[in-house]
C-alpha cells in the first residue's frame, strides 16, 4: 500500500533544490531517503515527475511524494547469542553467522537480529530497526555495525548514504574471473519475479556499483574480494550473476543443480554437497566513529564450512592441475 504526501513551495525555498525543499518541509524524511523517492520517480512538481534532487523549484509549485506504507512489526526481546567484536556506549560490530534474519519480516516473526538486539541491548528499543543502519542477507555472513544511540543512528545512515562506510566481501563463484573489475548496473525489482531482484535498464533502478578483485584460482570456480560503493538488495549475488559468474551455492540467482567436474575427489563432492548457501562473507568493514571520530577497522575469519570448501576446491585444483587452462 502507498499513499501521496503532499507540499507546497513557500517564498523562503523558492530556487533551491528539491531534495533540499522537501528536506525543510518535512523534518520526518532523511536526506538520503529523499534521495530514493526521488531516485525512484515517487516525487512529482505540479504532477510532473521528477528524477534529479538538484531540480529548482519555484513558489507555489505542487510538491507530492508517493510514500510505501510500511507494516509495524512488533519484535519482542529474544535470547540470541550474539558475537560481539566491539562495542561502545554509541555503537556495536558483530560478526553475524549465516541462518540469522537480519529484522522481522513477512513470514518471519521472531528469532531476528532485531529480536537479539532488543534482548541484550534494550536501548535500542527506542531507535527505528533497533539501531540497524544496514543488512546482510540471511545466508550471508559477517561483520555489522549497528548504533546504540539516537544520534549515532542519524550520523551512519548519513555515512552509509555518502559512501563513508568500507564493506568488503569474500566470495567463490562460478567460473574462472580472468581479472579484477567494476560492475556498474542498476538493480530492482525483478518485474518477472518480485521475490528477486535484478538487473535493470537505465533510469528504472537504483544505481549500483561493486568493485573486485581476483584472490585465487580453482579449477572452475573463482575466489573473489569484492568492495560495495553502494548498498542494494542482493547486490553482490545480483552483479556477479549479471556477468555470468553467480556465486557457488546461490540457489536464487546461480545455477539450480550442482556442477561436478571431471576428477573432482569424492571429499570435494562432499562439501560441495554440504555447502546449502551462498559463498560469501562480510569479511572487512572499516569507518570513522560516528561520535569521537575515531577510524575503526574491523576484519572477521571466514566461517569453518567456508574455509573448508576452499581447502577442498585448492586440493582439486593441484591434483588436476593437467586438468585446469
Amino acid at each position: 500500500m502507498s499513499y501521496k504526501k503532499n507540499y507546497v513551495v513557500t517564498d523562503d525555498l523558492h530556487g533551491k533544490r528539491l531534495d533540499a525543499v522537501l528536506a525543510a518541509l518535512d523534518d520526518g524524511i532523511s536526506r538520503s531517503t529523499i534521495t530514493l523517492y526521488i531516485k525512484d520517480a515517487k516525487v512529482f512538481v505540479d504532477d510532473e515527475c521528477i528524477k534529479k534532487p538538484s531540480f529548482k523549484v519555484s513558489v507555489g509549485q505542487q510538491i507530492s511524494v508517493e510514500v510505501e506504507e510500511e507494516a509495524v512489526i512488533e519484535a519482542i526481546p529474544e535470547d540470541i547469542p550474539l558475537e560481539v567484536v566491539y562495542k561502545d556506549d554509541e555503537i556495536l560490530v558483530i560478526n553475524k553467522p549465516v541462518g540469522l534474519v537480519v529484522h522481522p519480516g513477512a513470514g518471519v516473526a521472531s528469532g531476528t537480529l532485531m529480536n537479539a538486539l532488543l534482548f541484550h541491548y534494550p536501548q535500542t528499543k527506542n531507535l527505528d530497526r533497533a539501531g540497524i543502519v544496514h543488512r546482510l542477507d540471511k545466508d550471508t555472513s559477517g561483520l555489522m555495525v549497528i548504533a546504540l544511540s539516537k544520534y549515532a543512528q542519524i550520523r551512519l545512515v548519513r555515512m552509509i548514504s555518502k559512501h563513508e562506510v568500507v564493506r568488503e566481501y569474500e566470495a567463490i563463484c562460478e567460473g574462472i574471473v580472468t581479472a579484477g573489475g567494476v560492475i556498474d548496473k542498476p538493480i530492482n525489482r525483478d518485474p518477472y519475479n518480485r521475490v528477486k531482484m535484478a538487473v535493470v535498464p537505465e533510469g528504472s533502478g537504483r544505481e549500483a556499483v561493486t568493485h573486485y578483485r581476483v584472490m585465487e584460482h580453482f579449477r572452475d570456480h573463482t575466489l573473489l574480494r569484492l568492495r560495495l560503493e553502494t548498498g542494494r538488495t542482493h547486490q553482490i549475488r545480483v552483479h556477479m550473476a549479471s556477468i555470468d559468474h553467480p556465486l557457488l551455492g546461490d540457489g536464487v540467482y546461480g545455477f539450480k543443480r550442482l556442477r561436478i567436474l571431471k576428477g573432482a575427489s569424492e571429499d570435494l563432492i562432499a562439501t560441495l554437497r554440504e555447502f546449502r548457501y551462498q559463498a560469501l562473507h562480510a569479511a572487512h568493514i572499516e569507518f570513522v566513529h560516528p561520535i569521537s571520530n575515531q577510524f575503526l577497522s574491523f576484519d572477521a575469519p571466514l566461517p569453518d564450512d567456508f574455509t573448508k570448501l576452499i581447502e577442498a576446491l585448492r586440493e582439486d585444483a593441484h591434483v588436476n592441475a593437467e586438468l585446469m587452462h
